[in-house]
């Protein structure tokens, strides 16, 4: 068969290069920009829609960057608009350089000293131990945010291991969302995990769950231990399911669905050779290669 090479216009090539750079699995976005730039070979066009994605890319994975030793996440709940970010507990603004990972640019950022304030750094002081215990290494942030007359709290936890020397690459993270009211305040939390296994193969899991109940509102001390607590209850609830759903998963692949029982013998296979060994059986004349 004839194949003709087609050559895709500008808005193609955008359009493919932004979604293929949406996929990216978290830890990974710096080699697919490179990665499609050879690809490509058009580094400008490349780099150009990588600015704007992987702004979405850094604040949807929870991105932490360090700035003065200080640990900051960069989410959808502390943009400023145009690349700028806030700390709330450092109280500075700062720029950032999402296709180099450069900050630049930092100033002071006003934040009134209300009783919404002492909230979020009584919450945040209560996580940011909980989280220290508990990640091997986690990053967390408590946001406020104003909704008309109410004030919202967001608290983001974010702990990752990158090790693309070893072909993988892992990130766990949380927000929970709550308003502060009189009495009574309902907290959701939303999970996602994600995982990128590429050794000899191309293995992605992602998992997500969503929880929600009631907490007791009565003084900052006690509804930031409350908070604490129901964190660390439904994280580990999260964990113990995801241990067993892939210890039940591996013993679903290797007992049943393989059609026919084989040996597990812990070795990798040498599919180049065996490949190579092939081909030379297929070249030799008046031999017939069995099926």
């Amino acid at each position: 068969s004839m194949y003709t090479r087609q050559e895709l216009h500008e808005p193609e090539k955008v359009s493919l290069i932004c979604s293929l750079l949406r996929q990216s699995p978290p830890g990974e976005f710096g080699q697919v920009v490179q990665d499609l730039s050879a690809l490509v070979q058009d580094d400008k066009l490349v780099r150009q829609d990588a600015a704007r994605v992987g702004a979405c890319h850094n604040k949807n994975n929870f991105t932490p960057i360090r700035i003065n030793g200080r640990t900051v996440l960069l989410t959808h709940y502390n943009d400023l608009g145009g690349n700028r970010f806030f700390d709330p507990q450092d109280k500075f603004s700062f720029q950032f350089d999402h296709l180099r990972g450069v900050t630049s640019k930092l100033q002071l950022h006003s934040v009134m000293l209300d009783e919404g304030e002492l909230w979020r750094e009584a919450l945040h002081k209560g996580l940011k131990a909980y989280v220290s215990c508990h990640f091997p290494v986690g990053n967390c942030c408590v946001f406020k945010k104003s909704l008309g007359k109410r004030q919202m709290f967001v608290a983001c936890i974010e702990a990752h291991q990158y090790q693309p020397s070893n072909q993988w690459n892992s990130l766990w993270k949380s927000d929970w969302t709550f308003a502060l009211t009189p009495f009574t305040t309902q907290v959701t939390g939303i999970f996602l995990f994600q995982i990128h296994y590429f050794k000899d193969a191309n293995l992605h899991v992602t998992v997500s769950k969503s929880v929600s109940e009631t907490l007791n509102v009565i003084d900052q001390s006690q509804f930031a231990t409350d908070f604490v607590k129901f964190v660390k209850a439904e994280d580990t609830k999260f964990h113990i399911a995801l241990l067993e759903n892939i210890q039940a998963l591996s013993e679903d692949i290797w007992g049943k669905n393989l059609r026919r029982k084989l040996p597990v013998t812990r070795t990798f296979m040498n599919w180049n050779k065996l490949l190579n060994d092939q081909h030379l059986n297929t070249n030799i004349s008046n031999t017939e290669v069995p099926p």
